[in-house]
């Protein structure tokens, strides 16, 4: 496919999803068709909270193996990526609710989009299993961080998708 059938591709699906997010009352929260924006993170239940806690952590000890590990660029780089790209992404697609600001669902789109290359990387390289280091000690944390937001963040995406494409799957 040449790049204008992509670019056309793209144009089409962000018609499809900045129409079927017509404007519509959403209350803050963490759940997938739910505002989050400070208030829904100062109001997240403990558990939640010491996750992201512990997720920020992970992927900041990266920035130890960035300059040797081309897995912890990937995964650092990612983290960065899904923090600084979400919003401009969302504006520009005009994906943003209430005063410009996202639905839990997008944040869960970006994480698994951002994020997925490093989990590649570290699933099938295995570094977890050849190197017995701190990287290999890493390289577990990470991949367990990972996939334990993965099993939340990729229903909540497919939920956001559902919801702004509108086909009522979810």
């Amino acid at each position: 496919m040449k790049w204008q059938g992509i670019l056309a591709v793209g144009v089409l699906a962000s018609c499809a999803i900045t129409t079927g997010a017509a404007a519509q009352e959403y209350e803050v929260g963490h759940n997938a068709l739910q505002i989050w924006n400070d208030e829904a993170q100062a109001n997240v239940p403990p558990a939640v909270r010491y996750w992201l806690f512990a997720m920020l952590g992970t992927f900041a000890l990266g920035l130890f193996f960035v300059w040797h590990r081309p897995i912890a660029r990937f995964a650092v780089l990612g983290f960065i990526a899904s923090l600084f790209l979400s919003d401009p992404i969302a504006q520009a697609l005009e994906l943003t609710v209430a005063d410009g600001q996202v639905l839990s669902g997008y944040v869960s789109l970006m994480h698994v989009i951002f994020w997925s290359p490093a989990l590649y990387l570290l699933l099938t390289r295995r570094p977890f299993f050849s190197e017995f280091s701190l990287f290999g000690a890493w390289s577990v944390a990470i991949t367990a961080v990972i996939l334990i937001s993965f099993y939340f963040d990729v229903p909540g995406a497919a939920i956001y998708i559902d919801h702004v494409v509108g086909t009522g799957v979810f």
